[in-house]
């Protein structure tokens, strides 16, 4: 987690976008095409987390896990600034720990049943960073700044979030994030692996919308077996094969390759 950063100058919004920006800090989100996209906006704090917005993630993700017109969902900040991490000032605020709070929204947006993307611009520091690590895959902006911070503030970071983080980066990036706390570059993450592809600034939301219409396409049966097995389930083979048999996907598949023409698949999860 890191402290709160001071705002930035925002980007050109539609008018829904400038309303969010003027309400407390909270978690705002729009499904199109298939996809839905939630906006962490907090912007006098970098779209710091508070433990209301913690909260609130996990009652929302189940609730668009359920929605049939879902397919992807795309996690990204209010303006120019992903997430600078926690609000610190929710630190010292009765109730449940934020770190704990934190690991349960984590956790949430890792079991997504769908494809999840993080498109991050700016600062993605501390919780920030815990949650776009949570997502499959990782866009970013050139320019943005990734950074693990719990050493700055004396905090453990949590086992299962140091698993997923060594799991992306592998061990020894894993302990330079973390024993450091220093912030790395878009290039660097991209190396590393804690990124997927980075994008000139004006280029992220043209290819974000760009590939998830391409998921969105996709077979839902083929992404949901690949994200379970992904995660090192082993005993799930006989299960997917039911569903395979049942789904008809798989001959749609062939009949539209052979008819060259777009799938039309039809299995949800």
């Amino acid at each position: 987690m890191e402290p709160p950063q001071s705002s930035e100058p925002s980007e050109p919004q539609s008018q829904s976008q400038s309303q969010s920006q003027s309400q407390s800090p909270q978690l705002t989100h729009a499904v199109a095409d298939g996809v839905a996209t939630v906006r962490i906006s907090n912007s006098a704090k970098r779209n710091a987390m508070t433990a209301g917005m913690w909260r609130a993630l996990p009652e929302l993700l189940g609730q668009l896990a359920t929605d049939e017109a879902v397919r992807v969902l795309v996690l990204t900040g209010e303006g120019p600034t992903f997430c600078a991490g926690a609000d610190i000032s929710s630190l010292r605020e009765p109730g449940e720990a934020p770190q704990s709070l934190a690991v349960r929204a984590e956790e949430a947006l890792a079991a997504f049943p769908k494809p999840t993307l993080a498109a991050v611009r700016g600062y993605c520091v501390g919780g920030g960073c815990q949650l776009a690590a949570a997502c499959d895959l990782r866009f970013a902006e050139e320019g943005a700044l990734f950074g693990v911070t719990p050493a700055k503030l004396g905090i453990v970071y949590p086992s299962s979030s140091t698993r997923r983080l060594v799991s992306l980066v592998g061990p020894a990036a894993a302990k330079y994030l973390l024993f450091s706390a220093e912030l790395i570059d878009a290039q660097r993450a991209l190396r590393t692996g804690l990124v997927d592809e980075v994008l000139p600034g004006a280029e992220l939301g043209k290819r974000v919308a760009e590939f998830t219409r391409i998921i969105a396409s996709r077979s839902q049966l083929t992404q949901a077996a690949a994200k379970e097995f992904a995660t090192g389930r082993t005993d799930r083979d006989a299960h997917w094969q039911e569903q395979t048999r049942g789904s008809g996907d798989p001959a749609e598949g062939v009949a539209a390759f052979l008819e060259r023409r777009a799938p039309r698949f039809t299995w949800t999860t």
